[in-house]
């Protein structure tokens, strides 16, 4: 009875190892066998034994050639559940719950596995899953973006990872019959990316040849995919600095299109609250000077508009030709 102890000491030491072991060789491809027995502080016998244990569980897992040697655990339809550390298991939660709040259409799967990993998680860890709670809180105009089908998300990312021309319908906001007789649209997909709750595909047109960027829910992939082509560089060569330049109608140039400047009868604190990317100098206690801009005239008069005060438009002659269309337009809906 007094070997008990020790026989039981030695069985966890040993599950213990078998599960680092199982961690290791799923977080690279290739492991040579004198490294990972240095990673176990065990010998490389040790190590080989333990590996063919976990063989006997089902777990498929190759001798590498070289010089070394080493192991390689393979992808199956028959791999046993994968195992996860404390933090592993913690990380994939917190991803779970904040993909609850992702416009991809996959927050109820998302909830559902969060709901699985939650149940076969050890108490300690649920009791840290259960103080995280994320919660969405959007700008007052932001907008809900719409729901992307899984199964479009993962066609456009893996024609992005693999390099793979691109062909897809693409349906206008209003979908027409135009849509549905026009060709498919031929791009080299490079980012697929999320902006303001929606997601989009910039790509390289190759029938209009210039970047364009598309919204993935209004994508409709076709298959086969192909060929393989080598990527362009993106103007600037960051993605989030042409999306931002794009977005705002700057076309890659850095800056916006329309740019004009007004005298507005308000403070200078209550102006800069309002704006993210403007130019505001006190002019005193009620005026202040707002250099703005925007992808138009029209949608810059409107902004400026906005503000309850008094407006002496500086410059240019094009912004105050759009502050008389703006006038025009309202009066003729008043009357109405």
């Amino acid at each position: 009875m007094s070997s008990s102890p020790g026989i039981m000491d030695v069985m966890a030491k040993t599950s213990a190892r078998l599960l680092a072991l199982l961690s290791l060789l799923q977080a690279r491809r290739d492991w040579p066998g004198a490294l990972l027995a240095e990673r176990l502080e065990v010998s490389p016998r040790t190590v080989r034994r333990d590996v063919d244990r976990l063989r006997e569980l089902g777990y498929p897992i190759t001798a590498v050639k070289g010089p070394d040697g080493g192991y390689r655990l393979d992808a199956g339809t028959r791999l046993p559940p994968l195992l996860f550390d404390d933090e592993q298991a913690v990380a994939l939660a917190i991803a779970l719950q904040i993909a609850t709040t992702s416009g991809a259409g996959i927050e109820e799967d998302a909830m559902r596995a969060l709901h699985t990993v939650r149940q076969v998680m050890p108490a300690r860890l649920r009791g840290r899953i259960d103080t995280f709670r994320v919660t969405a809180v959007e700008p007052p105009t932001a907008r809900q973006g719409p729901q992307v089908g899984g199964g479009v998300l993962m066609a456009l990312s893996a024609a992005v990872h693999a390099r793979e021309v691109l062909r897809f319908d693409y349906a206008s906001p209003a979908r027409t019959d135009e849509d549905t007789m026009a060709p498919p649209r031929r791009v080299e997909p490079h980012h697929l990316i999320t902006w303001n709750r929606r997601w989009y595909l910039v790509a390289w047109d190759l029938d209009r040849e210039d970047w364009r960027t598309f919204r993935a829910d209004r994508v409709t992939p076709r298959s086969p995919t192909g060929p393989r082509f080598t990527p362009r560089e993106l103007p600037g060569g960051d993605v989030a600095a042409f999306i931002a330049d794009r977005f705002r109608g700057a076309g890659g140039s850095g800056g916006w299109p329309c740019l004009g400047e007004v005298i507005l009868g308000l403070p200078a604190a209550a102006v800069s609250r309002y704006t993210y990317d403007g130019a505001v100098e006190a002019l005193g206690p009620d005026r202040c000077r707002l250099v703005l801009g925007s992808w138009s005239w029209t949608g810059l008069a409107a902004a400026i508009g906005a503000f309850d005060a008094d407006i002496e438009v500086v410059g240019p002659a094009e912004l105050s030709d759009a502050f008389a269309r703006l006038a025009r337009r309202y009066a003729a809906a008043a009357r109405r």
